[in-house]
């Protein structure tokens, strides 16, 4: 039997412990320390220690319910704490980790053409451990609401398997992406060019709405067979990486890599070379190319993000 001698009387610390335990699970955090306080007041000289041996809170804890009691008020109206109460939160106590999780997941989110190259995806116990080499501590749960926050949600499954990885991918593109930053860190272009699917030529319908009088659609055809006369034409799209702009070029030729070269060159000549006035060197040496596609190869830093 546990006892706490105090001033020669013996305070039987089981039969506090076991009304304790019999209570707490109907109590709420702060139905607890009053629970104690009331214990030790009765114990009288003594008791706060023994409360707290017999329940697990903190003196300093049982202290302030035993003058929350005596006061006869209630500060705290419904609360269970007081305003502020409690521990804090792990954002508060490391502000730097918001900003940490955006570095750590930069290069590790799916993404489309509009975000340099996010080719990885991490689970939040691999981010979680990330975060602890960094020096931060912080659930799983936490990571979560903290990407909730940052803008990620949990996304459906997507089709896109398409076989076993080289062994290398990562490295290769961690390669890519580290030499497309320092090519946007230095103010040279790096551009993101992609294939749209082909598009029908013609009064089609397309998904999506906008704003119309009440009652008066836009009428379009109900079959989407293409149009001899219009056919079917081909859409890349360039962009900037840095700018955050886009570019689309519209052909009838076949998707091929010359249309793609042929996309980056009218780009470079229509928006590229003014907007990058100091680019002075390329990314690669290129040799035996035809004259009709060589200023694609004096861009910088491209990186061709093909997707069919």
């Amino acid at each position: 039997m546990a006892a706490l001698a105090q001033s020669a009387r013996v305070i039987d610390l089981d039969d506090i412990r076991t009304r304790y335990q019999q209570a707490c699970k109907f109590l709420d955090e702060r139905g607890r320390r009053l629970f104690a306080a009331n214990e030790a007041l009765a114990l009288g000289h003594g008791g706060v220690t023994a409360a707290s041996a017999a329940t697990g809170l903190a003196r300093s804890t049982i202290r302030r319910a035993i003058v929350e009691l005596q006061s006869g008020a209630n500060p705290i109206g419904p609360r269970v704490r007081r305003k502020g109460g409690g521990r804090k939160r792990a954002v508060t106590l490391q502000p730097e980790l918001p900003g940490a999780l955006e570095t750590l997941i930069e290069d590790a989110i799916r993404g489309g053409p509009e975000t340099p190259l996010r080719w990885v995806s991490c689970s939040q116990r691999q981010i979680v451990q990330a975060l602890d080499e960094r020096g931060f501590t912080v659930s799983q749960k936490r990571v979560g609401l903290l990407l909730r926050d940052l803008g990620y949600s949990c996304q459906a499954n997507r089709k896109t398997r398409e076989g076993t990885n080289h062994p290398d991918r990562d490295a290769q593109f961690a390669h890519i992406n580290t030499f497309v930053q320092a090519a946007m860190a230095e103010g040279q272009p790096a551009i993101s060019v992609d294939t749209k699917k082909k598009e029908l030529v013609g009064d089609f319908k397309n998904p999506g709405r906008e704003l119309r009088p009440k009652g008066q659609p836009e009428p379009v055809r109900v079959h989407d067979f293409e149009l001899p006369d219009l056919g079917k034409v081909a859409l890349y799209g360039v962009y900037d990486l840095a700018a955050n702009a886009g570019w689309v070029n519209v052909g009838v030729d076949a998707d091929t890599a010359a249309f793609a070269v042929e996309s980056i060159r009218r780009w470079w000549q229509q928006l590229g070379r003014r907007c990058f006035l100091e680019c002075r060197r390329a990314a690669g040496a290129v040799a035996g190319i035809h004259r009709r596609a060589a200023p694609a190869a004096t861009l910088p830093a491209i990186v061709l993000a093909h997707r069919r």
